[in-house]
């Protein structure tokens, strides 16, 4: 279900800058802040097998907050990290509340 909402939202986004709904500056920062996102969880999840030096919590958060929740969603279900412990995930689906409700007002009040 996860990697489904990351390929809706990431193609419903696409889709609105091909269309001119939305600047096609908004796709490439979703599609690299979740790339972004992707592989700061892949090198924590590394990092936390190896014992080495972890990712800040505060980290991953910005990343998804600033438009990499897509990725970081897909990177959470893939790698079964930081999927289980609950105040990570309410801090998380808090970002990507924020980040949806900034697309929405910057779409509301530059775009439409």
């Amino acid at each position: 279900m996860s990697i489904a909402v990351t390929a809706i939202f990431l193609g419903g986004v696409c889709l609105a800058a091909v269309d001119g709904v939305l600047p096609a500056a908004v796709p490439i920062l979703y599609v690299a802040a979740s790339a972004a996102a992707a592989i700061a969880y892949r090198l924590d999840k590394t990092a936390a097998q190896d014992g080495a030096w972890r990712t800040p919590e505060t980290t991953l958060h910005i990343l998804a907050l600033v438009g990499g929740w897509p990725g970081a969603l897909a990177a959470q279900r893939l790698l079964h990290h930081k999927s289980r412990k609950l105040s990570f995930q309410l801090v998380f689906w808090t970002t990507v509340a924020l980040n949806c409700g900034a697309l929405g007002w910057f779409w509301w009040t530059f775009v439409r």
